[in-house]
């Protein structure tokens, strides 16, 4: 009886087990047909203007559902194509990146369409230490002086992006670097301010967050603005001294002595004056 009764529990038991694996079994079926889907992304580093190749770039599974939008599923659409945006190591290769048809590899491919590169000379002090790097917004002061002849330092450009250092222009925010070069992408007008401010006074770089889109309206800082509110210039201005002067009034000549004598003449009589 025991027995009998230990055989029907194994058997439920075997099939309630093999009714588990054939579910488990389709429900995995059915995961491996979701859906994936092939993707170009990229197999090594790329940087902005590089020129999309075999080398670096392959095909890749990817969540069918989840496929970013503008993403490629085979290599030889991306033939002549350039980036103009830096990708990762499994970083899907999107249309968005891409500079547009027909560009050529360098840094040209970077530049938005409409706009211009212009590169200024810099220092340590004028590239903030090396940490304005390709990617990052700068506004830029100049030093010069106002029509009086007064120095004046004064913002000029604001939100202006970085898109290379020296001849680099790999968006690596870990790598902060010392150039001696900065270009900076600018549009005509931007251009022509940043020019003429470069040849009229010293320039600086101010590295601002790249979330901050807010205008400034900073009038420029002078001298004045510098000593206003010190010590120094809260002193009380000194009064002037006035020393009086005395002057004796000259003591007049004596005036000579005459002496008059008076001559006649048959009628006429006049008066002959003699000084001593």
């Amino acid at each position: 009886m025991r027995n009998t009764r230990a055989l029907i529990m194994l058997g439920i038991s075997i099939v309630i087990a093999a009714i588990a694996v054939y579910f488990a079994s389709t429900w995995l079926a059915k995961q491996g047909d979701i859906a994936t889907a092939k993707v170009v992304v990229a197999k090594a580093e790329i940087t902005p203007g590089t020129p999309i190749t075999p080398e670096v770039v392959g095909l890749a599974d990817w969540p069918r559902t989840s496929v970013p939008k503008g993403a490629f599923g085979d290599v030889g659409m991306l033939k002549d194509r350039v980036s103009s945006s830096g990708l990762s190591v499994g970083e899907p290769v999107l249309e968005s990146k891409l500079a547009p048809v027909g560009s050529k590899g360098g840094l040209s491919a970077v530049i938005t369409p409409g706009k211009r590169a212009l590169t200024v000379k810099v220092n340590e002090i004028v590239g903030v230490a090396g940490f304005a790097l390709p990617g990052n917004y700068v506004d830029i002061m100049v030093n010069t002086q106002d029509e009086r002849g007064n120095p004046i330092s004064k913002i000029v450009l604001e939100k202006i992006l970085v898109l290379a250092v020296a001849q680099e222009a790999d968006r690596d925010p870990t790598k902060p670097k010392v150039v001696n070069a900065v270009t900076m992408e600018l549009t005509p007008e931007e251009a022509e301010k940043l020019d003429l401010a470069r040849s009229i006074g010293s320039l600086s770089l101010v590295l601002r967050n790249q979330l901050d889109s807010e205008d400034l309206t900073a009038a420029g800082a002078r001298k004045q603005d510098l000593l206003s509110g010190s010590s120094i210039a809260a002193q009380p201005a000194a009064q002037p001294q006035v020393k009086r002067v005395y002057v004796r009034p000259k003591a007049s000549a004596p005036k000579p002595q005459t002496e008059k004598i008076e001559v006649i003449k048959g009628l006429t009589r006049t008066e002959v004056e003699f000084k001593e």
